[in-house]
């Protein structure tokens, strides 16, 4: 038996194929994509929550009005219709923030992630 984790944009073609069976999603919530495959949670480890994220960003001293027009038209984008359809459809979720939320979120996700390297027992030679 042959496993991968790999993002849904990748492997969501092979899987409805069904060249590929997917046997859990991570994260939280199952995929609209893929409505019938259960989450790791669902599948027996309720601790398991992983998922990939994606998001623009700007050079440190980028000017806050610059970074609130890059923002207001990111968000504009991700909310047409058009948009938010064509990333559902690649089991992406569309999930627009202010840039004070992103930098919260990335944050967040630099101290859990240094907590599960630390708390393994990675070395780096």
């Amino acid at each position: 038996m042959q496993a991968i984790f790999e993002g849904q944009v990748v492997l969501l073609p092979h899987i409805k194929s069904g060249k590929v069976r997917a046997l859990a999603i991570t994260g939280a919530k199952r995929d609209p994509a893929l409505p019938d495959v259960p989450t790791f949670a669902e599948a027996g480890l309720p601790k398991y929550d992983a998922y990939f994220w994606s998001g623009l960003v700007a050079p440190a001293g980028t000017p806050s009005e610059v970074v609130a027009k890059l923002n207001g038209v990111l968000v504009q984008a991700l909310k047409a219709p058009d948009a938010h359809d064509a990333l559902t459809r690649q089991g992406l979720e569309p999930a627009p923030t202010t840039p004070r939320e992103f930098t919260a979120f990335i944050a967040s996700e630099v101290e859990r992630w240094g907590r599960v390297a630390k708390d393994s027992g990675a070395k780096l030679d």
